[in-house]
């Protein structure tokens, strides 16, 4: 993980300092998922006047809350536009990303949020759109407020709390012979917060 992320920064910084308008960027730290232990850093580059891209990584190391599983981990990539100039006001991204998970899955009963009582092992990727805003403060630091929703496709195995594997997990069609092997694709919000960024260098004018 600690390579990928180093990959993706470089692979920016290379794409940004092709273009005309020299990178401004900015590292990142969602307070939001933060107070709930999970932890999603973020590096956003300028690519023109009113466009950016991010890379972010979102990972949640609990093993269980409540009795159920929660540990789940996200790469993904995005791109902002924004209607005044880069970090700064509003703006509409799109991203994409991959996804591994050992947890119970979310549905929503009466307007809450409840998990199911099994959990699912597997992997996913992601594609989504999100609207956010950005504010400037001081001479380095800017807040970030957004929210996205995606079409995930998610491929797993499902267990029961015990730990017993489900060979007939629900599908439209049942095999010929027993396989534990699920799939499943549904919209989800896939990001929301608030963070902090600090810009970690200033174009040269």
């Amino acid at each position: 993980m600690k390579k990928t992320i180093v990959i993706s920064v470089l692979l920016w910084a290379a794409v940004c300092s092709s273009y005309g308008v020299a990178a401004q960027g900015y590292v990142k730290l969602n307070g939001l998922y933060a107070l709930a232990g999970v932890v999603n850093p973020a590096v956003e580059f300028a690519i023109s006047p009113k466009s950016t891209m991010q890379t972010e990584i979102v990972f949640s190391p609990w093993k269980s809350i409540d009795d159920k599983h929660m540990m789940f981990g996200i790469l993904m990539g995005e791109y902002r536009y924004y209607f005044k100039e880069h970090n700064h006001g509003w703006y509409l991204g799109g991203n994409l990303g991959m996804m591994a998970f050992d947890m119970s899955k979310p549905y929503l009963d009466g307007g809450r949020i409840r998990f199911e009582n099994r959990y699912c092992k597997g992997y996913g990727m992601m594609i989504g759109l999100c609207v956010g805003y950005e504010y400037r403060f001081c001479e380095r630091w800017l807040v970030d407020a957004f929210f996205g929703w995606s079409w995930m496709d998610s491929h797993y195995n499902g267990y029961s709390m015990e730990g017993e594997i489900d060979m007939y997990p629900h599908r439209p069609v049942q095999p010929e012979h027993p396989d534990p092997f699920n799939g499943s694709s549904e919209w989800y919000p896939n990001k929301i917060g608030v963070s902090i960024g600090y810009r970690i260098f200033k174009p040269k004018k």
